[in-house]
């Protein structure tokens, strides 16, 4: 049995473990970080239906044996589509012999940060975006649910946004402010976000903060250009069909070549407007 050469394993060794070292997956958005702040719900159809049922006041029974009242409360629906996705990529034989160990793991790590990504801007879309009743008929996010901060995000765009959640008797808690790095930025120049004796968190320390006037504050750069969102988590809902399932087989028809694939099967909508705020900080 012949005795493997000493230096050329040590020499496949070195490439193998400088290839470890030198992948490297550019700046990107790996987690979901919005999925959490929506309630889900399982979908086995091509439409989804969100039952709503409004509000109705107590009647007064003013004598004995009235007859009992029909209040007839009101029942609405929220409809949306499911929506399939997919991310997929190839990795020849030569480039797995080349590189000495395979990359398969790394490229479906990739497509899976890709994924989450998407499931959130779902839900961005979702946000502002038409909402669709039960017959069909689209339903914006009204005008009486929009507001401004001129110059960017202010402490006094933030009490505006829970003041008008606060109105419409949304639950206090669940409720989430969604920020871009500017409007992050904005926060923590702000004395009563910093300074100990208006807030516990030092947020100057830690160079963000978790919750603060009620919200739980959420950074992502997917937003649309000068749009912030309020809101609470039953506001919004994730439908979910199939969650991203992974599957990496060799592809006879491109030579061979391993492919990395993943797809999953989802939608999303605003429940209800009145539990969702808009800013512009444009």
């Amino acid at each position: 049995m012949a005795i493997p050469d000493a230096g050329t394993s040590t020499i496949d060794v070195a490439f193998i473990e400088a290839f470890k070292s030198n992948v490297i997956h550019l700046c990107q958005q790996k987690p979901s970080r919005l999925r959490s702040t929506v309630e889900t719900m399982t979908v086995k159809a091509e439409i989804a239906n969100v039952e709503r049922i409004g509000a109705q006041e107590a009647v007064e029974k003013t004598t004995r044996h009235t007859p009992t009242p029909i209040l007839d409360v009101e029942h609405s629906r929220r409809r949306f589509p499911m929506q399939d996705y997919q991310w997929a990529d190839l990795i020849d034989e030569e480039d797995e012999i080349r590189m000495l160990i395979s990359p398969k793991s790394e490229y479906a790590r990739s497509g899976a940060w890709a994924m989450n990504r998407q499931y959130d801007n779902l839900i961005i879309d979702a946000l502002g975006g038409d909402s669709t009743d039960g017959e069909g008929v689209a339903v914006p996010l009204p005008a009486t649910q929009k507001l401004s901060s001129a110059g960017g995000l202010t402490l006094d765009g933030v009490i505006a946004a829970k003041e008008l959640l606060d109105a419409n008797e949304v639950d206090p808690d669940n409720r989430f402010m969604v920020v871009n790095s500017k409007a992050m930025s904005d926060m923590l120049g702000t004395t009563e976000v910093t300074s100990s004796d208006f807030n516990s968190v030092k947020a100057l320390v830690q160079g963000s903060f978790d919750t603060w006037l009620g919200f739980k504050w959420i950074q992502t750069e997917l937003l649309p250009a000068n749009t912030l969102y309020a809101y609470h988590k039953s506001g919004m809902r994730l439908g979910i069909g199939r969650d991203v399932s992974t599957r990496i087989d060799k592809r006879p028809d491109v030579s061979y070549a391993t492919q990395v694939y993943l797809a999953f099967t989802a939608g999303a909508t605003r429940v209800e407007e009145e539990k969702v705020v808009e800013i512009s900080v444009a």
